[in-house]
């Protein structure tokens, strides 16, 4: 039977969750194929500002088919990245790992010793991702440094744990991270453009470790494909595997390509993954949880820019997030950075308001400009908006959750558990206003915070929780879908809890522990 399978498994995302799946299951002699909707970029066709946005922004109907997508929703403004890669193509490379209240929340709480079980995993995640202390601090590290101290929490400044070879600045040498079985790198010029997509081949990016690494394996990687279907083969449950239908991303008529394999991990990340489920369970996968799409988180996140008007200030110059504020148990404060050029989110921001009340808020946002407009112009005409600015991502650890359901048009997001999702944070804003004041400049936030009270979000997490059984959740604890055989969700949609940090880290360390339980191929067939 085994001759009737292309692959043993079909991985659906090339993320930080399908990346360590094609290679811990390639190193385990499964043959694989991951499927990714996004194109491949080799570094020198990355973006070299955000102001290109066929590379930049993903919006295939337009043929923009770059690394960062940006969905709205009634509750929240979404930015995940896409392209082979995923999330780490985007992301701002930083490496933190949970406190311990994100083991012992949430669904998936009682399921294991969280903290205990995944600390090895952790550790590997760490070593494989290249993960090193920042030891540069940029102009917006130094202004966090004396933010910290203004407001009493100096002892809570610290660096960040990154994914970026330092090395030799500009210097290209032999992989330093595996023994030579990686590709060379080139050390870091500190350009703040990582968000952007590392042009100068410094940025730990998938395609430089667990993709790279598969590949040599045996996985053969698609892009540009995405996948619209998963069909059992002669029995309900998968046990005897599935047929997945994928064609070109974009394509209303292109050609149909049907692959069989043993067995499927899902991975596309939360905007991929709960969509698709969300489809197959009206279809093909119909004893899929009935919790699919609930428990969906924010992160609580704040993101808001804060424009200096002081010209020697050069905000760009670091890594995209070189260090961190503890705030307090629950939250903490980071200062993010894009390379110079990249100015795009100017034309995307408006004052920001801190009232509740929409029609509060917009007499407010009339008057704000007038009690200060010489400084407000100045801002609104700033030469280099991403040089000149020094972004507050704020993340707390509290907890609300939201549900995405299939809609008319697509997916759309409902209240689940909790208060709803906010873009009026009081500490969030507070820290702002003594920040902005603090480097002579404004806050300013997108425009859907002010005039919608949408909050934005870098880390949508949930929608395919792990629980004791379908009741509570869609995956078990060893990352396996209830009700159907050798079907895996491997990405941002298992996180159970609030980690209220970047949560890169989590999703490729319990990966990581997904993966080390499947058997050898030769030990044991699926």
């Amino acid at each position: 039977m085994d001759n009737d399978f292309e692959y043993d498994y079909i991985i659906i995302g090339s993320g930080f969750g399908g990346a360590v799946s094609a290679l811990r299951l390639s190193e385990k002699g499964y043959k694989v194929l991951v499927v990714e909707q996004g194109k491949w970029f080799n570094d020198n066709e990355l973006p070299k500002t955000n102001w290109e946005f066929r590379k930049w922004l993903w919006f295939p109907k337009l043929r923009f088919f770059g690394i960062q997508n940006i969905a709205f929703y009634k509750h929240a403004t979404i930015l995940n990245g896409i392209g082979v890669g995923g999330g780490s193509l985007v992301y701002a490379n930083t490496l933190p790992k949970p406190k311990t209240p994100f083991f012992n929340h949430g669904s998936w709480a009682k399921l294991a010793d969280w903290e205990t079980v995944l600390a090895p995993f952790y550790e590997k995640a760490w070593k494989m991702l290249g993960a090193t202390e920042n030891t540069y601090l940029g102009e917006s590290d130094k202004q966090f440094q004396k933010l910290a101290k203004e407001i009493g929490k100096e002892n809570c400044f610290e660096t960040t744990k990154v994914s970026v070879y330092f090395g030799e600045k500009d210097k290209t040498v032999a992989d330093p991270y595996f023994n030579g079985e990686g590709p060379d790198r080139t050390g870091c010029v500190l350009c703040g453009a990582c968000m952007t997509g590392c042009r100068n081949n410094a940025k730990n990016t998938l395609d430089k470790n667990y993709l790279y690494l598969a590949q040599k394996k045996g996985a053969k990687i698609i892009s540009k494909h995405k996948v619209f279907d998963v069909q059992p083969i002669n029995s309900k449950d998968g046990a005897t595997g599935y047929v997945v239908k994928f064609k070109k991303t974009a394509a209303l008529f292109g050609k149909t390509q049907s692959v069989k394999a043993k067995g499927v991990v899902f991975s596309g990340g939360v905007l991929g993954t709960i969509p698709l489920l969300l489809k197959l369970k009206k279809s093909s996968l119909p004893n899929l949880s009935p919790r699919l799409g609930e428990m969906v988180r924010t992160n609580n996140e704040a993101l808001i820019m804060n424009v200096s008007l002081d010209k020697d200030k050069d905000m760009s110059d670091g890594i995209a997030i070189g260090s961190i504020i503890e705030l307090d148990e629950n939250s903490h404060i980071e200062p993010v950075r894009y390379g110079n050029g990249s100015g795009f989110w100017r034309v995307t921001a408006f004052p920001m308001v801190s009232e509740k009340n929409w029609f509060k808020r917009m007499f407010k946002l009339i008057i704000l400009p007038l009690t200060d407009p010489i400084k407000w112009i100045k801002v609104l005409f700033v030469k280099d908006f991403a040089k000149s600015t020094s972004i507050i991502l704020f993340m707390q650890h509290l907890d609300s959750t939201l549900k995405f359901k299939k809609g008319l048009f697509g997916m759309k997001s409902k209240m689940d558990k909790g208060m709803p999702p906010s873009a009026f944070i009081p500490e969030a804003h507070e820290i702002a206003k003594k920040y902005s004041k603090q480097i002579n400049g404004k806050s300013v936030v997108l425009s859907l915070e002010t005039v919608l009270g949408t909050p934005s979000t870098a880390h949508i997490l949930g929608g395919a929780v792990m629980g004791e059984d379908a009741e509570h959740g869609v995956i078990d604890k060893n990352n396996k879908v209830f009700a159907y055989e050798n079907i895996f969700v491997c990405d941002g949609s298992f996180i159970s809890a609030n980690p209220g940090v970047n949560p890169a880290l989590s999703i490729t360390a319990i990966t990581e522990r997904a993966m080390s339980l499947i058997p050898e191929k030769n030990n044991k067939t699926l």
